[in-house]
C-alpha cells in the first residue's frame, strides 16, 4: 500500500490537531502503517507531533517512535520521562528496537530508563543488548526466538512457537540447541508441515546453518545475508551459544546507513548525522567545510609545482594551457579508480590480500585508458595547428608531449586512486575516506610534476 502525504492531507490534519478533533484526526492517521504515520509526525510542528503521538495506542505508537528520523524521535522523546519512555515505548517493542531507542538517549537518561523497566527478564535482556558496538551483530539482534533442544521431537517445536510465537514478529525457523545451548542447527517452518509430529528434532535439522558471532561487523552480516539470501541469521557467542537473531530488515536498514556514510565521505565530507532534509545549516556547514579546507590547502601545492617550473612555463607558455586538461584527466581517472574499489571492498568482491592482483589490473587499465587519452590529446594539437598558428612551428614535439604526458598522468591517477581504498583498509580506516576530491587533489599535485618533467625533456630544444 503506497502513502504520500500531501500538502492538503498535512493542512488538513493540522487543522484537526488545532481544533482538537479527536475521532477525526483517529481516523485519518490509524489506518495507516507506522511508517507512514512516522512521516506525518515529522513533516507537522513538535507541539502537533506530540498531540498526535498522544492518541495513538500504545502498540503502533512504540512502532512510530522506532520509524521516526533521528531528530525528531530524540525531540519527541525529549518530552517524556523515564518511566513512560519505559513503560510507554520499550516494553512495547523488540529487544532490538527496544535497545537501539535507549541508545539514542542521552546517557544520564539511560539508566533511569533500564531503571523503570518492570520485567526484570526484559531489563536484563536489554542490558547486555547495550553492551555491544551498535555496529556489530549484537548491536543489531534480537533476543526474542524459538529454541528446541537437539533432544526434542516436532511436537515439542510445535509447541514452542505456540507458546512464544505472539510474542515474536517474523518466525522464519525454529533454532535447535544442545544441552549446553550451543546452537547445532535449524529448521525451517515447512518442515512443521511436512513432517510427522512424533519425528526427533535430531532427524530433521539442518546442521549447516549460516551462523554469525556477536562480534561480527555488521556489514559482514549484511554480506552473508545478502550471498546466502538469508531472511534471518542466528548469533551466538565465543562459545557457541545461541544468544540471539537478526532478521532481513535490520540489515537492510543498517545497509542502507552504511551507504549513505559511505557515500558522503567520498563526495569529501563527514557523514550527515540526521538525514539531509533533517540537517540543519549550521551542521550541513560543519560536516562539509573541514575537508573543503584540507582540500583548498592541498591545491595550494599546485601552484608551488607550477613555480618550480617557472622557467619553463617562461619560455614555453603555451604549456600552461594544457594544465587543466592533464590534471583534470589524471584527477577523473583517480576518482573514478577510487569508487570502483571502495564499492568492490564494501561488497567483499576484493579483499587487501589481493592488492597485487588489484595493482597488476589497474596498471593494464591505466595504461591503456592513458593511451586512449594521449592520442586524443595529441590530435586535438594537431588539429589546431593546421588552422592556427598557437603552437607555432613545433606543434609535433608539444603534441607528443601532451599525449605522453596524458598517458603517464592517467595511469598515475588510476594506480593512486585504486591504492589508497587499499591502504586505508589495511590500516583499519574507512576506505570511503580516500574520496575522489580527495585522490584528485593528490594526482592534482603529482600530476603537474609528471607533465611539466615530460614536457620538458620533449621540448628540451624550444626551452633554450
Amino acid at each position: 500500500m503506497s502513502f504520500e502525504l500531501t500538502d492538503n492531507g498535512l493542512e488538513r490534519i493540522q487543522e484537526l490537531v488545532r481544533h482538537q478533533h479527536n475521532e477525526a484526526l483517529l481516523a485519518e492517521v490509524s489506518e495507516l502503517h507506522p511508517a507512514d504515520i512516522a512521516t506525518v509526525l515529522d513533516r507537522v510542528e513538535l507541539e502537533e507531533a506530540q498531540y498526535i503521538y498522544d492518541l495513538l495506542d500504545s502498540e503502533v505508537a512504540a512502532q512510530v517512535i522506532t520509524e521516526l528520523p533521528d531528530d525528531r524521535r530524540d525531540a519527541l522523546l525529549g518530552t517524556f520521562s523515564a518511566e513512560e519512555i519505559a513503560g510507554e515505548v520499550i516494553e512495547q517493542l523488540d529487544s532490538d528496537d527496544a535497545a537501539d531507542v535507549i541508545a539514542e538517549l542521552p546517557e544520564d537518561k539511560q539508566q533511569e530508563v533500564l531503571d523503570s523497566i518492570e520485567d526484570p527478564e526484559l531489563k536484563s535482556e536489554l542490558t547486555e543488548l547495550l553492551t555491544y558496538d551498535g555496529n556489530t551483530a549484537g548491536g543489531l539482534m534480537a533476543k526474542e526466538l524459538v529454541k528446541v533442544n537437539v533432544g526434542a521431537s516436532m511436537l515439542d517445536c510445535v509447541r514452542e512457537l505456540r507458546k512464544h510465537g505472539e510474542d515474536i514478529d517474523n518466525v522464519y525457523q525454529i533454532h535447535v540447541v544442545d544441552d549446553h545451548g550451543k546452537l547445532v542447527g535449524a529448521i525451517p517452518l515447512k518442515k512443521l508441515i511436512t513432517e510427522s509430529l512424533r519425528t526427533p528434532v535430531k532427524d530433521i535439522y539442518d546442521p549447516d546453518t549460516a551462523v554469525v558471532k556477536a562480534s561480527t561487523d555488521a556489514e559482514e552480516v549484511a554480506r552473508l545475508m545478502e550471498k546466502y539470501n538469508l531472511v534471518v541469521m542466528p548469533v551466538v557467542d565465543d562459545r557457541g551459544r545461541l544468544v540471539g537473531r537478526i532478521t532481513v530488515d535490520d540489515v537492510m536498514d543498517t545497509i542502507r546507513r552504511e551507504e549513505t556514510e559511505d557515500v558522503q565521505k567520498m563526495a569529501g565530507m563527514e557523514a550527515l548525522e540526521y538525514s539531509y532534509s533533517n540537517s540543519s545549516l549550521w551542521e550541513m556547514v560543519r560536516k562539509r567545510a573541514g575537508w573543503l579546507v584540507v582540500l583548498l590547502l592541498g591545491e595550494g601545492f599546485t601552484a608551488t609545482a607550477m613555480a618550480f617550473f617557472e622557467d619553463e612555463i617562461a619560455k614555453a607558455v603555451v604549456l600552461a594551457l594544457f594544465v587543466p586538461m592533464i590534471i583534470s584527466s589524471g584527477g577523473n581517472t583517480g576518482s573514478q579508480a577510487s569508487s570502483l574499489i571502495c564499492r568492490a571492498l564494501a561488497l567483499g568482491d576484493v579483499t587487501t590480500k589481493e592488492w597485487w592482483r588489484i595493482v597488476k589490473r589497474e596498471s593494464s587499465v591505466g595504461i591503456t585508458l592513458g593511451l586512449v587519452l594521449g592520442l586524443v590529446g595529441f590530435m586535438r594539437v594537431a588539429f589546431y595547428a593546421q588552422f592556427t598558428d598557437i603552437y607555432g612551428p613545433h606543434w609535433v614535439a608539444i603534441g607528443l608531449a601532451i599525449g605522453v604526458s596524458l598517458t603517464g598522468v592517467v595511469l598515475w591517477g588510476n594506480l593512486v586512486g585504486s591504492s589508497f581504498p587499499l591502504v586505508l583498509k589495511r590500516l583499519g580506516m574507512d576506505p570511503a575516506v580516500s574520496s575522489a576530491p580527495f585522490v584528485a587533489t593528490v594526482v592534482d599535485i603529482t600530476g603537474l610534476v609528471i607533465y611539466f618533467t615530460i614536457a620538458s625533456f620533449f621540448l628540451a630544444g624550444i626551452l633554450l
